[in-house]
């Protein structure tokens, strides 16, 4: 992690869970991290936590499916710190409905943030790393609901974003490597995670889980470890499930 040392990582669902845990790790890994999310107090919350690390957090409150606070953060990203070196693509949204139902506007909801949202951070990112002319990092916080559709009611329309998700970052991938980029695309895809839209998602449901689920921590560290591959590594996806989680 020596290289990305001062380096800046934007972090998109930054104010608690997966993306929280993978801010602290960065920041105490000594890079310049911003934090994109709509909760500010929890943002504020974080940067008092860090003060005193390595790195630096800077915390900006967006809605990254709203043009008007998109546009002002990744403007403040290049007018204050110069660009983006790394993008962790984490917010997302669970809304379970059964396909039969069809709730076009809960998917609509989901589309906006677990899909639209990573092309478009992807772009600006990609963009910045291009005009320095940087060998970036982009990772996907996936799940492996974008490999198949687990045996969860409701779960259908969820994994068809993470499915699209998943899609669009391999897309990148070979977009730039048709480019001959040297920017690196990772899709990170863990089980179960002990996070707050773990715990929508299970409110109403009777669910049995009768094995030891992820941390934030866990997902944070695979996070850490792409990172660390030499710049000749490329980690295109990693998996990562608690023992005893079947399908």
């Amino acid at each position: 992690m020596e290289r990305w040392q001062g380096r800046v990582a934007v972090v998109t669902g930054a104010s608690a869970g997966i993306g929280a845990a993978i801010v602290e790790d960065l920041v105490e890994s000594g890079m310049v991290v911003v934090g994109l999310a709509r909760r500010e107090n929890l943002l504020l919350e974080i940067q008092d936590k860090l003060k005193g690390k390595s790195g630096t957090f800077h915390p900006i409150k967006a809605d990254i499916t709203k043009e008007e606070d998109f546009n002002k953060a990744f403007e403040w990203i290049k007018e204050h710190l110069g660009g983006i070196d790394v993008l962790v693509n984490n917010a997302g949204v669970i809304i379970t409905s059964y396909i039969s139902d069809c709730n076009i506007e809960e998917w609509r909801k989901m589309y906006e943030l677990n899909v639209f949202a990573v092309g478009a951070c992807s772009r600006e990112a990609v963009k910045s790393m291009r005009e320095r002319n940087v060998c970036g990092h982009v990772i996907n916080i996936n799940s492996i609901s974008s490999h198949w559709i687990p045996n969860f009611p409701g779960i259908s329309p969820y994994s068809s974003t993470k499915h699209a998700a998943k899609v669009i970052g391999e897309g990148l991938r070979i977009d730039l490597s048709s480019q001959n980029s040297k920017i690196k695309v990772t899709s990170i895809s863990p089980g179960l995670v002990d996070t707050e839209m773990l715990d929508s998602f299970k409110e109403g449901k009777n669910l049995n889980i009768s094995f030891e689920i992820l941390t934030a921590k866990d997902v944070a560290d695979a996070v850490h470890y792409v990172l660390g591959t030499p710049p000749n590594v490329q980690v295109t996806e990693l998996i990562i499930r608690p023992i005893g989680e079947g399908v």
